[in-house]
């Protein structure tokens, strides 16, 4: 694959395969918050609606029902993956800030205009960004400029994305934000910036008693 497709796809790329449903069941360490990161709180509403931005792009882009089911059941895992990404773009957005690295518009439009051509034109690549990694077409742009800047900062580090150096500097920010998860969508691995599964008293697994995997 393309080096610069490769850096494109990073963050996308990075997230958690999916896993057993968690639900709570008892006192909720985090109420009306899916996570606090650096003492900002993502809220559940937040994370609904973004989840919700997804499904409504996917149900435009499919409107045959049968189609749309299979678009959804391949997506089973989106509101936790959607929420390590969230996270993971304030870790990010720190680690780039702690090492003075910033993107310009221009920059971003530069790779934008790389993928179109890769992909065909500008509907394709949104298409393609929606069905393989679950970011809407209006999120397309935003998400592009993550992953330029996750380019300079392993450039700046003299490094590349796939090595520990630049991991490095993502845990050493999930350090400083203290990223704390809701328990009811797993738990936060510093070392590895990414989203976790909890084993914790306040949740349970639902998965094997048979109960319907909803979002």
């Amino acid at each position: 694959m393309h080096r610069r497709r490769r850096t494109a796809l990073l963050l996308t790329a990075a997230i958690a395969a999916a896993a057993p449903l968690l639900t709570a069941c008892g006192n909720d360490a985090h109420p009306g918050a899916a996570a606090v990161v650096g003492g900002e709180r993502i809220t559940v509403s937040q994370l609904e609606n973004r989840v919700d931005e997804v499904r409504a792009a996917q149900r435009a882009a499919v409107p045959d029902d049968v189609q749309y089911q299979q678009a959804i059941a391949r997506t089973g895992s989106l509101t936790r993956d959607t929420l390590h990404s969230m996270v993971l773009d304030r870790v990010l957005e720190r680690a780039a800030r702690d090492a003075g690295v910033a993107v310009t518009d221009r920059e971003v439009q530069r790779m934008r205009a790389g993928l179109e051509q890769q992909a065909g034109g500008a509907e394709a690549l949104e298409a393609a960004w929606l069905q393989q990694y679950g970011i809407p077409p209006q999120r397309l742009d935003a998400n592009l400029r993550l992953q330029v800047q996750a380019q300079k900062l392993a450039q700046e580090l003299g490094t590349d994305t796939s090595r520990p150096e630049f991991w490095q500097a993502l845990s050493e920010a999930s350090k400083e934000l203290d990223v704390d998860l809701n328990p009811r969508y797993g738990d936060w691995d510093v070392e590895k910036s990414s989203r976790v599964d909890a084993r914790t008293p306040w949740v349970r697994d639902v998965t094997a008693a048979g109960a319907p995997q909803t979002l």
